[in-house]
C-alpha cells in the first residue's frame, strides 16, 4: 500500500467496543478513515452508521466484502461468529483484525489465522493489555534480568461487568460467554508477553456469583504452570465491584508489582521490589492502548514489521482459555493444547 494513503477500515460488528475504543483509536491516527460497518441488523447497521460518521452500513456480509473502499476488517462480533466472518473477509482480500478469542476452538483459530497467510494478508488479535506501557515496561525489565528467573506470578482481573454489555456474555455459552474465554485469554496473553514463555497446563474452578446465567460461569480461579517452571495464580471475574486489579511477578533477584494495570485505560504504577524497599517504575508518556495496537498494524499492512498481538498470539490464548474451562469442569489439571 503507497504510504501516503489512508488505510480503510470497515467494521464487522456494531458494537460498543467498536465505539467506544477502536473508532476514536482509529480517528486518533493520520492513515486511518471507517468507511463501513456491518451488522446482522439493517435498521441497526444504518443506525450505528448515522451516530457514528461512518458512510456506509451493510447487512449482507458479502456486500461488505465487496466494499472496494474497504482495505482491513475489525472484528467484534459474538465469538461464534468470528472464523466464518474472518475467513470469508481474507478471501475478499482484506486484512484482518479479530476480537479474542479468536474463535470456540482451535480448528477454527487455525483456519482464520492460515487463511490470510494464504492470502498474503496481516492478521491481528487485539490484545489490548500487551500494548499498555505499563506491560512494555515490565517486560523490559523481565528481560533485562532486573529480577533474576521468574519464579511466580499473580494475576488480579477481578471486575464488574457494566450493564450495558449483560448481555451474551452472561446467557449464552454458544456464543462463547462467560469470564473465562473473555478475560483470563487476556491473562494468558499478557503473561507469555511479560515471561515470553508458554502455559504447560492449568488447573482451575469457576463459579456463578450472581450474574452468570445457564451455564456461563462468571468467576474463575486457578493457577498456570508455565514450561520454565513459574507458577501464576489467576483470579478473573465479572462480579467484583470494589477492587482494581492488578499484576504481579516475582522472581529471584526482585518483584515487579503492578497495580490497576488489567484494564483499557493507559493507567496504573509498578513497583520494583527488592530487599524489603519497594520504589515505584517511570514507565514514560502514556498512551493509548488501542492507538498503538492500530499503529503496529497498519505499519504491518505497509510491510514494516508484525501486528504487535499476532494470530499465533490469538491462538495461544484460546489454547490457554480451553484448557482452564475444561479444568474447571472436570476438576482435573489439563495440559495446554496448541494445535488442533
Amino acid at each position: 500500500m503507497p504510504p501516503n494513503t489512508s488505510i480503510r477500515w470497515g467494521l464487522i460488528g456494531a458494537s460498543d467496543i467498536a465505539k467506544t475504543r477502536m473508532i476514536p483509536a482509529m480517528r486518533a491516527l493520520p492513515d486511518c478513515q471507517v468507511t463501513a460497518v456491518l451488522s446482522s441488523s439493517s435498521s441497526r447497521a444504518k443506525t450505528y452508521a448515522n451516530e457514528n460518521g461512518i458512510p456506509r452500513g451493510y447487512q449482507d456480509l458479502q456486500k461488505f466484502l465487496q466494499d472496494p473502499e474497504v482495505d482491513a476488517v475489525y472484528i467484534s462480533t459474538t465469538n461464534e461468529l468470528h472464523a466464518t466472518q474472518a475467513i470469508a473477509a481474507a478471501n475478499a482480500g482484506k486484512h484482518v483484525l479479530s476480537d479474542k478469542p479468536l474463535a470456540l476452538t482451535l480448528t477454527d483459530a487455525e483456519a482464520m489465522v492460515a487463511t490470510a497467510k494464504q492470502n498474503n494478508l496481516v492478521f491481528g488479535t487485539n490484545h489490548h493489555l500487551r500494548n499498555a506501557v505499563i506491560h512494555r515496561k515490565m517486560r523490559q525489565l523481565i528481560k533485562q534480568g532486573a529480577i533474576g528467573k521468574p519464579l511466580a506470578a499473580r494475576v488480579f482481573h477481578a471486575v464488574y461487568l457494566p450493564p450495558r454489555l449483560q448481555g451474551w456474555r452472561l446467557t449464552k455459552p454458544d456464543a462463547g460467554g462467560g469470564v473465562v474465554l473473555d478475560i483470563t485469554v487476556h491473562d494468558a496473553d499478557t503473561l507469555h508477553f511479560l515471561l515470553d514463555d508458554d502455559v504447560e497446563d492449568v488447573v482451575a474452578r469457576s463459579a456463578q456469583q450472581g450474574l452468570g446465567q445457564g451455564d456461563v460461569e462468571d468467576a474463575v480461579m486457578g493457577a498456570m504452570y508455565f514450561r520454565n517452571g513459574t507458577l501464576a495464580m489467576f483470579h478473573d471475574s465479572f462480579a467484583i465491584k470494589h477492587t482494581q486489579t492488578g499484576l504481579e511477578v516475582h522472581g529471584t533477584e526482585g518483584s515487579l508489582i503492578a497495580k490497576n494495570v488489567m484494564t483499557q485505560e493507559p493507567v496504573g504504577e509498578i513497583y520494583f521490589c527488592r530487599d524489603g524497599v519497594c520504589k515505584e517504575v517511570d514507565v514514560g508518556p502514556r498512551e493509548n492502548l488501542y492507538v498503538h495496537s492500530l499503529r503496529h498494524f497498519n505499519s504491518a499492512i505497509r510491510g514494516q514489521g508484525q501486528p504487535f498481538a499476532s494470530g499465533e498470539d490469538g491462538i495461544r490464548s484460546l489454547a490457554v482459555g480451553l484448557a482452564v474451562k475444561e479444568a474447571a469442569k472436570t476438576g482435573q489439571r489439563v495440559s495446554v493444547k496448541y494445535h488442533s
